[in-house]
């Protein structure tokens, strides 16, 4: 009996830190000059973004114009039935919104923060870069910064402030259960989880 309340205390406290620091980590923008912007992907329509994509785009949008980065890395690949993947739409989201073609490299096999992460250091090797600024929602924003600096990138956060899913505090909420899954799924099993709905 003691066992089992001591463990569920203990449990208990590993997830409010654990939730504390993806909130910490959500509310912190660390943008500088980098070798690349990387934006996570989220679903798209049919080549549409979703608005929790268009957040982030337009955010990697705009640190871009602010000169942060020369080269934009969109990523996401595509679920059963999708005709193209989320980096294509992201792609052609940004070229329309002034971001130059060749500006631009696309990520789009990855269908886990995992497996994009690990294809995105490797493009960014092949050019000779180590480091770069990621994209995406708040609640990803801590699960992101460990996975690229698993894979060897000197990684800085700049969350978007946009995202739909930070005005609405039960999706908030829904977001940071997801992470909290996710990241005890990377502790323990060194895996990425399944990403579904418009998050990352």
């Amino acid at each position: 009996m003691a066992v089992g309340v001591a463990f569920l205390i203990g449990a208990a406290l590993v997830t409010a830190y654990a939730t504390v620091r993806i909130w910490e980590q959500g509310e912190r923008d660390e943008v500088r000059p980098a070798g690349a912007i990387v934006v996570l992907g989220a679903a798209q329509y049919d080549g549409r973004p979703s608005p929790v994509l268009q957040a982030r785009l337009d955010h990697a949008i705009d640190l871009f114009e602010q000169g942060y980065a020369s080269l934009l890395v969109v990523t996401g690949g595509k679920k059963p039935g999708d005709r193209i993947t989320e980096a294509e739409a992201a792609k052609a989201y940004v070229i329309a919104r002034g971001i130059p073609e060749e500006a631009i490299v696309m990520e789009g096999d990855g269908r886990t923060t995992l497996t994009s992460l690990e294809s995105v250091a490797e493009l960014l090797a092949s050019r000779g870069i180590d480091d770069a600024v990621f994209v995406s929602d708040p609640t990803h924003m801590l699960r992101v910064m460990r996975i690229a600096s698993d894979v060897g990138l000197t990684a800085w956060g700049s969350p978007t402030r946009t995202s739909p899913i930070e005005a609405d505090p039960a999706r908030r909420i829904d977001a940071t259960t997801h992470e909290l899954g996710a990241l005890a799924l990377y502790f323990v099993a060194g895996q990425g989880s399944s990403e579904s709905g418009e998050g990352g």
